[in-house]
């Protein structure tokens, strides 16, 4: 596996492969079964895989997990190798963000609202990098988690508006036996804080559960949320996208901020 660290190096390191097809995996790092989802279904795909790992400054606000967001270089760059990944790009913010940077990508309507609402100005962060990394990697499929689902309609409606060319591809959410979404974030929970998380899945469950018997997804999934007092609903919300229904959650247990979400309607390919 080659491991990149400059525009340059991911450049050369994939020059040689550019007759057959290239999938990316974009990650922040702070790999899990959920990210080896993702890279599975790439390798699937692709002749060759290439997967980032970046913690983007630009898409955490001024009073987010930037500094101690889990990072730990050696071992997902192990993950990456044991995955079949042939190129693992690992650049630094100043790389990334070189003096002078001054370039943003916004995309207005799908990035508004939920999560923006909560983080403004986090998905022209996710928008930018995503591009970026688009521009140097060049892939044919780029791979995304369910659980992120506004970051995957954000992402799809920049390559479409943009016309980058480049298949998204929505893997479904991975989760642990107890219900809960994996996601990097979940190692801040402490044991009892993990077992009040949980309250979020079944809460979505209800909802989805109401939706199919004809009620109300969004007031189910509150009333369920409602029952846990130690989780503190940030919004509960069904989103209309590209023809999906989506019932779509964000919670903070203590000091932990988790999302998640399950399709009601429609679904990605």
């Amino acid at each position: 596996m080659i491991v990149a660290r400059t525009v340059a190096e991911a450049r050369a390191g994939l020059e040689p492969r550019r007759g057959g097809s290239v999938g990316l995996v974009p990650t922040m790092g702070a790999l899990h079964a959920g990210h080896r989802a993702l890279l599975a279904a790439a390798r699937a795909e692709c002749d060759t895989v290439v997967a980032s790992v970046f913690v983007n400054p630009a898409q955490f606000g001024p009073n987010e997990d930037l500094d101690r967001y889990p990072r730990d270089e050696a071992s997902d760059l192990a993950a990456l190798e044991e995955a079949g990944v042939d190129l693992a790009f690992v650049p630094s913010a100043g790389e990334m963000y070189p003096p002078g940077f001054q370039t943003w990508v916004e995309v207005a309507e799908l990035g508004r609202g939920l999560e923006d609402d909560s983080r403004p100005g986090h998905f022209r962060g996710v928008a930018t990098v995503c591009l970026k990394l688009f521009a140097i990697v060049r892939p044919d499929r780029a791979y995304f988690g369910q659980k992120d689902a506004q970051q995957a309609e954000v992402v799809t409606r920049m390559v479409d508006d943009l016309a980058l060319g480049i298949d998204v591809r929505v893997v479904p959410t991975v989760r642990d036996e107890d219900g809960l979404a994996l996601s990097s974030r979940n190692a801040y929970l402490s044991p009892e804080e993990r077992r009040t998380a949980r309250a979020l899945p079944r809460a979505l469950a209800a909802g989805a559960e109401a939706h199919r018997e004809g009620g109300d997804p969004a007031a189910a999934a509150r009333a369920a949320l409602a029952a846990e007092p130690r989780v503190a609903p940030d919004y509960v919300e069904v989103a209309h996208w590209n023809g999906r229904a989506v019932l779509v959650a964000a919670a903070r247990v203590g000091s932990t901020r988790l999302i998640d979400n399950v399709v009601l309607e429609g679904g990605w390919e």
